[in-house]
């Protein structure tokens, strides 16, 4: 059988594409290829479980659009699928000048995001979070929080009931098109489409250059490192509470997350990974090592960022510099409320000259679409970015949208 559109990739961004696909055209033969034995299984369900209301993204842009409409399209899932979440709002919190002057500059942002924030005064703040101890700070209502393992098994229901096909441990080892269908092989079994959506993460542009497409840019692996608070802790904030961040830092920094099971972690940090899927501390995997050792962009970047990546790597490996980071805010934090946790992987896209991509990066032919990059808070966004993706692949709109995009 010929598939109308075969998805590669069970994360959240490939399932909202393949949910899309299935609503503009009932009926459609689709199928999505998974490696792994479950949905969400590397960075949709190793993230922090924020629904971002999309404070930091420039006004006008596709990421602020993306993040403001998918956190509605997210919570509006949630409740017509039985999948729990809570709006408990975020606070920014400024611990001297200089982050109470990049405080005003978000404030602004915000107003021209059209996102309802509050300003806070020191006061404000210790009645707000009596644990949280700073100059200044920003409230965020709109910020939420959820499991996106639980909003990929809702979409993975909606795809199947649809009609549509999910296959898992299935390892795509090669890729071709031809001028009438896409042909996709994994050991010995083989798929035909009519148009093939890419959407792998960690691996993605391996899969773009499996299918003959000539890449810029190398996936760099960073593990975010996080710590759970001991139960006892859990009540230490009422809201989630993160740093302002550094503008020319492309991470926002360790933060305190209230998770939707009532737990709270700390982190995440930003180290070099050694591995695109190590999870446990110090793995280590030759090829990813050796790949990105290889990229001229790596080490340019590296030399770029190198004073901050020091650091981040000094804390990962001090535990005693990574709890300075939380008690910046947080005094009240001891080394032994730091427990153990797992850590998530981003797939960080690196170009030649040593950019970072911040923004969607996408490569299409006639018959196949790649999602090389799709940036933080691509879980949140998930659904209108499924949406923008389903509807070019379909033909329901301009490539114009669609090519790099610029945020």
């Amino acid at each position: 059988m010929v598939y109308d559109y075969c998805v590669v990739g069970g994360g959240i961004v490939g399932l909202a594409v393949a949910m899309e696909l299935l609503e503009i055209q009932p009926g459609a033969r689709l199928v999505v290829l998974e490696k792994e034995t479950g949905l969400s299984r590397h960075q949709t369900g190793h993230n922090s479980g924020v629904i971002h209301a999309g404070i930091y993204y420039a006004p006008g842009s596709l990421k602020a659009d993306f993040c403001r409409r998918g956190s509605k399209a997210t919570k509006e899932f949630c409740r017509n699928h039985g999948i729990p979440f809570e709006t408990c709002g975020k606070l920014l919190v400024a611990t001297n000048e200089l982050e109470l002057r990049r405080m005003n500059d978000l404030v602004e942002r915000a107003r021209r995001n059209q996102i309802e924030v509050e300003r806070l005064d020191a006061a404000d703040l210790r009645q707000r979070e009596p644990n949280i101890t700073g100059v200044g700070g920003i409230f965020v209502p709109e910020t939420g929080i959820v499991d996106f393992k639980r909003v990929c098994e809702g979409m993975g229901g909606v795809i199947r009931k649809a009609g549509a096909v999910i296959e898992l441990g299935i390892t795509v080892h090669a890729i071709s098109e031809s001028d009438s269908e896409v042909t996709i092989s994994a050991g010995p079994r083989v798929w035909q489409a009519k148009k093939l959506i890419v959407c792998a993460g960690l691996q993605s542009d391996r899969l773009a250059r499996m299918a003959g497409l000539k890449t810029d840019h190398q996936i760099v692996p960073f593990r975010g490192e996080y710590y759970r608070l001991p139960a006892s802790k859990n009540g230490v904030v009422r809201h989630l509470i993160y740093p302002i961040p550094d503008p020319d830092l492309p991470f926002l920094g360790v933060h305190l997350t209230r998770m939707i099971d009532g737990s709270v972690t700390v982190g995440p940090n930003a180290v070099l990974g050694f591995a695109r899927e190590g999870y446990p501390k110090f793995s280590f995997n030759l090829q990813d090592v050796a790949e990105y050792a290889a990229f001229p962009g790596f080490w340019k970047t590296m030399f770029r960022n190198c004073q901050h990546g020091l650091t981040e790597m000094k804390n990962s490996i001090w535990k005693a510099g990574y709890l300075e980071a939380c008690r910046k805010y947080c005094p009240s934090l001891a080394i032994g409320d730091l427990l153990p946790y797992e850590a998530g992987i981003r797939a960080q896209a690196v170009m030649k000259d040593g950019t970072l991509v911040h923004d969607f990066l996408f490569m299409e032919t006639a018959r196949m679409l790649h999602v090389c990059n799709a940036p933080s808070p691509a879980a949140t966004s998930a659904i209108p970015i499924g949406e923008m993706i389903a509807r070019k692949v379909a033909g329901c709109e301009s490539s114009n949208r669609l090519r790099n995009q610029t945020a």
